[in-house]
């Protein structure tokens, strides 16, 4: 593609497009497939392997830390915000009380043996929301958004589109916020378009996005 494409290796969050402007933006937030199916990256609790959860592995904070350092209260209120976990507080406590723990399996496994029965067997399994939440944590993911979020209008040509694919309700809820109370933009989804059966039979990850777009309004400005 030559001089018709850049890379730019980073969280976009800090991403500076200096005096450029877009005509669209294409944001698809949280972790990639190949960061799940890579054991080592800690993402997964399917595989056994180092709590790491970094998407950026020149940074320190480790999903290890988090679970062997913070203290009680902290945990719980982390699963609590972050994954939406009702049972937050007595997960917490069966964590401090089983560290230290070094691998995937040793967390899920900690998790599950605190739940009921039906947690146990239910539609996804009781770890599942407690790393999003670890997930979340580590890579500062809310925040990272919302600095996304303020400074994107601004890199749009009018008329340009921004659209924003979200995996999880916290994402989502923050995004239809954002866009609908921005001054700079139109909301052109009423409601987020989410995958048809066609996609689902090709990607079933794809079941929980949410595709949200708006529109650049008014003159341009880069501050």
């Amino acid at each position: 593609y030559g001089d018709a494409v850049q890379f730019w290796h980073g969280n976009f969050a800090q991403y500076q497009p200096g005096e450029i402007l877009f005509d669209g933006i294409i944001a698809d937030l949280g972790v990639s497939s190949a960061q799940l199916d890579l054991p080592e990256r800690g993402f997964s609790f399917r595989h056994s392997a180092q709590l790491d959860m970094r998407m950026d592995q020149r940074q320190s904070l480790t999903a290890a830390d988090v679970v062997n350092h913070w203290d009680e209260a902290q945990l719980a209120d982390a699963f609590y915000q972050y994954g939406e976990e009702r049972l937050s507080r007595r997960i917490a406590r069966r964590i401090v009380e089983q560290r230290p723990l070094q691998t995937t399996k040793e967390l899920a496994d900690a998790i599950a043996s605190c739940v009921p029965r039906k947690y146990r067997y239910g539609r996804i399994h009781p770890a599942t929301r407690v790393f999003q939440a670890l997930r979340i944590v580590v890579n500062q993911e809310m925040e990272s958004l919302e600095n996304f979020l303020n400074q994107a209008p601004h890199w749009l040509k009018p008329g340009g589109r921004i659209g924003i694919i979200s995996f999880h309700s916290l994402e989502d809820r923050l995004i239809k916020h954002s866009l609908r109370d921005s001054d700079l933009l139109q909301v052109l989804t009423k409601k987020p378009v989410t995958p048809q059966t066609e996609e689902l039979e090709k990607n079933r990850r794809s079941r929980s996005a949410k595709l949200r777009f708006a529109q650049r309004i008014g003159s341009t400005t880069n501050s």
